[in-house]
């Protein structure tokens, strides 16, 4: 029988005259790993500080097994500025103790890229104050995961992570014995992590087995039987478990709940997105032309990023551009978007980007732009426009926009200045959706949003038409909002992975083995040194072939996607089910011979 570690029971807590937890009743034992989900502001991170006695309850008591190791991790750090990495990552130990340590070498290595620290000018020996917030968190995040705990709670672990580190991050703590809490908006991680949920809603807290997937599921079918009021948010989880059983490619993970169960309540969900709808109105929409780029160099300042880049984006294409940090996945969107807005007469360092005349582009950067302080949330968005135009013959006003990013009509009237950062930022987007662009630039844009908010603007970019390039190391978001993944893999170029996040993260891993003397002998090196020496006319014709068969991935994608629908349309036609199968193989075998071509043809271009 697993110990209990944390016993909270009848806990209150109060701020103002808001009820953030009200009477509420929950246990922490050995194994479990727990997800913590929920609005921002319902009471997420009162609820761990609580539990890691770190803030007092009003009433109601917390209570901890005796000797209890545990490990918090808060969104502000407590690391002594004057300190460096060492002392307060190793501490003592000398540098034969720690590094012959799997575990510190694990941690090291995951988090930083190397033991060496890649990144900070002196290494284990740089001094904490000068750096930035998102340097600090991932010292304090190592701190804890170095040391021997029986609960480890962590507030955001992912921010300023990227891809890879989230990846390793979640492997780290599923191998570990540690009992985990954990706080997150990153719905990928919480699926890889999780056996159990905890959803604060309201100043309660519900249950749940299982991860993401799972809680998706029950908390539906709880909203179904109880047949609640908010119709409009029991819609959105149906559609979120609609594109969860139907599944994206890069998705490996299989939610454990019953089959028959979800397919029942999603019976009447139509798919997220009608992808030739949407690219046959971004065609009407945007013309032959988004942007064409011919041999292009991004450089910042003195450093090149890409070189000799011909690539296009086109109406209707849907991109998730991944990559490693500096490789330029910003500054691409930053040359293409200065491009867009001087009508093409700025232009990169070297090469030449074809803005089309139809383009209106919306740019969501990292920033938050400030507005006036004393402006309303729906001043704010009237500014921009009234109504917008959504496509198909849907139209919604300022206001009703503003409820579906979860604005309630008393919000619409809040101060812009009173307002949280994840506030400010759906209220950025928000104001850019309004302006009615054709294109799509997204730079982060899941920073500081929780899941439900997501959940809506997912649901919004489903039926946008248009031409969308979307940053972001939150691998759900990517999947289900766009079609294709493209990467920067540090090494100036871009290139399309047929099989997503997962592909990259593989490439990745086979970069960093090469890199490594035993991993990259001289005769490996002689054999790729015939690739330089292709013609620039030979050049071209690959890069030519490229794009075709990078259009024929896409055709055959959706294909495979209408296939998958047909089939589940006909379950019960056996022999219907049969033809279909037996196509579907077919195509699954081109895809393949298509990928491999698209792989050969990258190594040329």
């Amino acid at each position: 029988m697993a110990v209990n570690l944390i016993n909270v029971e009848q806990v209150g807590k109060v701020y103002g005259t808001r009820a953030l937890l009200d009477n509420v009743s929950l246990g922490v034992s050995e194994g479990d790993r727990i997800g913590v989900v929920g609005r921002n502001g319902d009471g997420k991170t009162t609820l761990i500080r609580m539990l890691a006695k770190l803030e007092e309850a009003d009433s109601g008591r917390v209570t901890h097994s005796g000797g209890l190791r545990m490990g918090v991790l808060t969104q502000h750090d407590s690391l002594d500025p004057q300190a460096t990495i060492r002392h307060e990552v190793i501490g003592d130990l000398a540098d034969h103790e720690w590094a012959g340590s799997a575990k510190i070498r694990d941690v090291l290595t995951g988090l930083f890229g190397g033991l060496a620290l890649p990144g900070f000018e002196h290494g284990l020996d740089t001094v904490i104050a000068p750096l930035s917030g998102g340097e600090r968190r991932r010292i304090a995040l190592a701190k804890l995961l170095i040391a021997e705990q029986d609960l480890i709670v962590l507030d955001e672990p992912t921010n300023h992570l990227d891809v890879e580190g989230i990846s390793w991050l979640a492997a780290h703590l599923r191998e570990r014995r540690s009992a985990l809490v954990c706080v997150t908006h990153d719905r990928w991680f919480l699926d890889q992590v999780c056996t159990r949920m905890w959803d604060v809603q309201r100043g309660t807290v519900h249950e749940y087995e299982g991860g993401y997937s799972d809680y998706v599921f029950a908390r539906a079918e709880r909203e179904r039987i109880a047949a609640t009021e908010e119709t409009k948010r029991q819609n959105l989880m149906r559609k979120e478990l609609a594109w969860l059983r139907r599944g994206a490619p890069a998705r490996t993970s299989k939610p454990r709940y019953r089959i028959e169960a979800a397919n029942e309540l999603i019976a009447d969900v139509p798919p997220p997105r009608d992808t030739s709808e949407l690219m046959r109105f971004a065609s009407a929409r945007l013309g032959k032309t988004v942007f064409d780029l011919e041999d292009v160099t991004v450089r910042a300042g003195s450093k090149t990023l890409l070189e000799h880049l011909t690539w296009q984006l086109g109406p209707g294409d849907r991109i998730g551009l991944v990559g490693v940090n500096g490789a330029g996945k910003t500054s691409l969107l930053r040359a293409l978007a200065e491009a867009a807005r001087t009508e093409g007469e700025t232009q990169p360092a070297a090469g030449r980007v074809a803005v089309g005349r139809t383009v209106r582009l919306a740019y969501l950067s990292q920033e938050v732009h400030e507005l006036a302080p004393n402006l309303r949330v729906l001043e704010a968005v009237q500014q921009v426009r009234d109504r917008v135009d959504l496509g198909k013959g849907r139209e919604m006003t300022a206001g009703q926009l503003c409820e579906k990013f979860g604005f309630s009509k008393e919000k619409q009237w809040t101060p812009v200045g009173d307002l949280s950062g994840g506030e400010r930022r759906r209220l950025q987007i928000l104001r850019l959706l309004m302006d009615e662009p054709n294109v799509l630039f997204l730079d982060e844009p899941t920073n500081d949003l929780d899941i439900e908010t997501l959940t809506q603007l997912e649901d919004l970019l489903d039926g946008w038409p248009g031409s969308m390039v979307v940053i972001s190391h939150d691998r759900f978001f990517v999947e289900r909002t766009t079609d294709r993944v493209m990467a920067l893999l540090g090494d100036r170029t871009l290139r399309m992975l047929p099989r997503g996040i997962d592909e990259y993260l593989e490439r990745r891993q086979r970069m960093e083995e090469a890199a490594t003397p035993s991993a990259a002998p001289e005769p490996a090196r002689q054999q790729a040194a015939p690739t330089a020496t292709l013609s620039p006319q030979a050049a071209r014709a690959a890069k030519k072939e490229l794009q075709k068969v990078e259009r024929q991935l896409d055709k055959v994608a959706t294909r495979e996607t209408a296939l998958h629908a047909q089939i589940a349309e006909h379950a019960t036609d056996f022999e219907k089910v049969a033809k279909l199968d037996a196509e579907l193989r077919e195509l699954v075998a081109e895809r393949d011979e298509l990928e491999m071509r698209w792989l050969e043809l990258a190594e040329d271009a």
